[in-house]
């Protein structure tokens, strides 16, 4: 297989075009056409759907994409390195973060990151979603809870639980009454919450005043009194040591995970191995305590 034509394969299936392909890598647009042409050629695959307007890979274009992509990278990784005398970290790193943990840790670690490692360009995005890895050109992503995925693989880096809590003058549920919820989530208009609390385990129906976007954003509400909320512990563990907020018990459920995922391949590139490095020395045993020390 000629691997020239597999490189220009794989930027034309990441650009998502010929000519954008063209436009990123100042190759011109008819070699790139007459590459992947040859490619398609001696495979006696068809790779890409090609349309007046848009460009689409098949199937099989799909599958060698994923599968050559991040081999590819290694090369260019392996021929860096050599050519530099080291395998110093170096180059672009593009990083995918949920939100929550982006406003409050990521903007720290980026920047331990970059002092330590200022040959490389770190990139990092917020957003909730699953990502598409692969598709969507992340070295790699970080993840709550995520769905399990046989083209990647991971590690927890941190844990955190949930807990109920609320300020000091909303007073604790009694019986079957519903208190205040401020709530991120939508859905019913009432929610109820299964807490393991010190005088055992209780059912708390909350009433929704507040539904909101952002953790942080119920964690304010609820220091201002608007009602109780269930929150990552590491999130109020400094308003619970205040005593801003009262701590009501702990969300009987799941428990918080924090993952760390890339491509799955036998080596990593020392972008990402540099950068899981630095979630490790942040986070040595991965605990709540240690992720809201390092929020402090």
């Amino acid at each position: 297989m000629d691997l020239l034509a597999l490189a220009d394969f794989n930027r034309v299936a990441r650009h998502g075009g010929f000519g954008r392909a063209a436009r990123a890598t100042g190759r011109p647009k008819a070699t790139l056409s007459r590459r992947v042409s040859e490619l398609e050629s001696s495979l006696e695959l068809r790779l890409f759907e090609r349309g007046t307007r848009m460009l689409k890979l098949t199937q099989e274009g799909r599958a060698l994409y994923e599968r050559t992509g991040t081999l590819l990278a290694e090369l260019d990784e392996a021929a860096a390195a050599i050519a530099s005398g080291g395998d110093r970290p170096r180059g672009r790193l593009r990083i995918s973060a949920p939100l929550l943990f982006s406003q409050t840790a990521m903007g720290k670690l980026a920047a331990n990151f970059a002092l330590k490692y200022p040959e490389v360009q770190l990139e990092v995005t917020t957003e909730d979603r699953a990502v598409d890895l692969i598709e969507e050109g992340y070295d790699l992503v970080i993840r709550v809870n995520p769905d399990p995925d046989e083209s990647l693989v991971g590690r927890i880096f941190l844990r955190d639980r949930l807990v109920v809590v609320a300020s000091p003058g909303l007073g604790r549920p009694a019986g079957d009454r519903a208190v205040s919820g401020v709530l991120r989530e939508t859905g019913d208009p009432t929610s109820s919450w299964d807490v393991v609390a010190p005088g055992g385990n209780l059912r708390i129906t909350a009433e929704p005043v507040l539904r909101l976007s952002s953790l942080i954003m119920v964690r304010d509400a609820v220091r201002a009194g608007a009602g109780a909320a269930r929150l990552p512990v590491s999130l109020v563990s400094h308003d619970l040591a205040a005593g801003k907020l009262v701590h009501w018990g702990d969300v009987d459920g799941p428990e918080i995970a924090l993952w760390t995922l890339y491509p799955s391949r036998r080596l990593l590139s020392a972008r990402v191995s540099a950068f899981l490095d630095c979630l490790k020395e942040a986070f040595p045993s991965g605990t709540p305590e240690e992720l809201a020390a390092f929020i402090d």
